[in-house]
């Protein structure tokens, strides 16, 4: 299924609280600094057309978000959807998200990873471009919170399980945990486009989360209750 094209953005919109370059992305990137009040972060790989941002920082004000997305009309989208509604705990950055992983996030400073319906680049060759490769997979237990979460969706079974086994040899994050399909009673009540789409023409969408170990203090605190 390709992309739909997008609507146009309004031109009066101000995109500048809401859109940035890798480049013009503070190096590290401290959330508190930058939405003015202590946040905690998650980051969204590929953010598409950005209904999951959206939808995600308008339910969790105590939570500020930055989406990553390569392709810029895209990145302008979104960031148009925030300014639109006025979202003011959510960034998007344009560029590569390899390189906001490596350069921007410091260590044990995200709450949560969300990678949902990366493009598979379908043929042998290409498979090197997919995003869950070794290094991004690196970083994601580097800079995840102990106890963070990744949350990784795709609609290709191959990717799926080619992934869950990268995920198993190269890192050392529990999982996977199985995640229910939500009801959908309206588009917003999809995580995103993709998911939408796919659903409506009753394919499958195959769901994983996984989570880094929690510090000791964590694990005495859960043992510690009824």
């Amino acid at each position: 299924m390709g992309r739909r094209a997008l609507r146009k953005i309004d031109p009066t919109l101000d995109l500048s609280h809401h859109l940035c370059t890798v480049e013009e992305l503070p190096r590290p990137f401290q959330a508190a600094a930058h939405f003015g009040r202590p946040l905690s972060l998650e980051v969204e790989v590929g953010s598409g057309k950005g209904l999951f941002i959206q939808n995600a920082a308008q339910a969790n004000p105590e939570r500020c978000y930055l989406g990553i997305e390569v392709v810029r009309k895209y990145a302008r989208y979104c960031a148009a959807r925030l300014a639109r509604h006025e979202i003011s705990n959510a960034l998007m950055v344009h560029g590569d998200g390899l390189r906001v992983f490596r350069e921007h996030l410091s260590s044990e400073s995200v709450a949560a990873v969300h990678v949902y319906f990366p493009d598979p680049w379908w043929k042998a060759r290409h498979r090197k471009r997919r995003v869950m490769n070794e290094h991004l997979l690196t970083d994601v237990q580097r800079v995840l919170l102990p106890g963070g979460r990744l949350h990784f969706w795709t609609d290709v079974a191959e990717y799926y399980e080619t992934s869950l086994e990268l995920i198993a040899e190269k890192t050392a994050l529990l999982g996977p945990m199985a995640v229910a399909e939500r009801p959908a009673d309206g588009d917003l009540d999809y995580q995103t486009h993709f998911e939408r789409r796919t659903r409506l023409h009753n394919e499958a969408v195959y769901r994983a989360e996984f989570r880094k170990a929690p510090s000791a203090s964590q694990a005495a605190s859960q043992e510690q209750l009824p």
